[in-house]
């Protein structure tokens, strides 16, 4: 794996960071390939009950390195090729699918600037813990594109189509109160407490009923996209594999005893 991205699993938290810091985590090719990596690990790895996305710096993500892309649709002009726009179906779509399908919970800790990309991953996660002086932007009409990463799916579901049309075709930088107002930030936290409150939280959902946390996820994608006839259905289907969980059953007896359930994700 490059060192652009880091992956460590420690105690059920798999926490994978961007680390170009001097660039701004910023997406050239080897960093989208060792993300993408990173986030397949963490998802078909059963010892992970939970993953952490950040970065390293003053950047959550700035998205694609243009620098190196400027370079790639130079040899596409040559070649006449259009490779270079391959990265949406090879990079971005498999880290977004995988983020934000994964059974189990994803936290994002943005430290700072989230745009285009780094907006679809930070929106890809289930719970967004963002640094007050964070700030996040689609950008993608600004240099000329249209959206990718998931942020045509994600973002309407956040904020409301219009709002979403809004920012998609305008864009502009949204501070942290303004992304929390709109939903895109789930918790504020001072810049210095970034990095613990995102791992606090991380953590806590780690040691947490998973299994029951995977079938939440399932559950509100599901419900997104069908009638309240088939989600019910398919509550039902999720309700009776959580409620045969060894995780269900010994927390119904903790609460009993009157003590802490301690949750296994079995």
């Amino acid at each position: 794996m490059a060192d652009s991205v880091l992956y460590d699993v420690t105690d059920g938290l798999a926490t994978i960071t961007l680390n170009r810091p001097d660039a701004m985590n910023a997406l050239d090719i080897a960093t989208k390939v060792a993300l993408r990596e990173a986030v397949r690990s963490a998802a078909d790895d059963d010892a992970v009950r939970a993953v952490l996305l950040t970065g390293n710096g003053r950047a959550f993500c700035v998205g694609q390195d243009l620098k190196e892309h400027t370079a790639l649709l130079a040899r596409d002009a040559e070649t006449g090729d259009r490779n270079t726009m391959s990265t949406v179906r090879e990079h971005y779509n498999p880290v977004v699918r995988a983020l934000a399908t994964m059974p189990k919970p994803v936290v994002a800790g943005v430290n700072g600037v989230a745009a285009g990309a780094g907006l679809g991953f930070a929106l890809a996660a289930d719970f967004r813990v963002v640094a007050e002086t964070a700030s996040f932007t689609t950008a993608f009409a600004a240099v000329g594109l249209t959206a990718d990463s998931g942020v045509s799916w994600t973002l309407p579901r956040v904020v409301g189509p219009g709002r979403a049309a809004d920012l998609l075709l305008f864009p502009r930088s949204v501070g942290a109160a303004e992304a929390y107002e709109l939903g895109i930030a789930n918790r504020l936290v001072a810049p210095e407490a970034l990095a613990d409150e995102a791992r606090a939280v991380a953590r806590a959902l780690a040691e947490g009923p998973t299994l029951a946390y995977a079938a939440i996820k399932e559950s509100l994608a599901h419900a997104a996209s069908h009638s309240l006839v088939e989600t019910l259905g398919k509550e039902d289907e999720l309700q009776t594999r959580a409620g045969g969980s060894e995780d269900h059953r010994a927390a119904v007896a903790a609460f009993v005893a009157k003590q802490k359930p301690v949750f296994r994700g079995r």
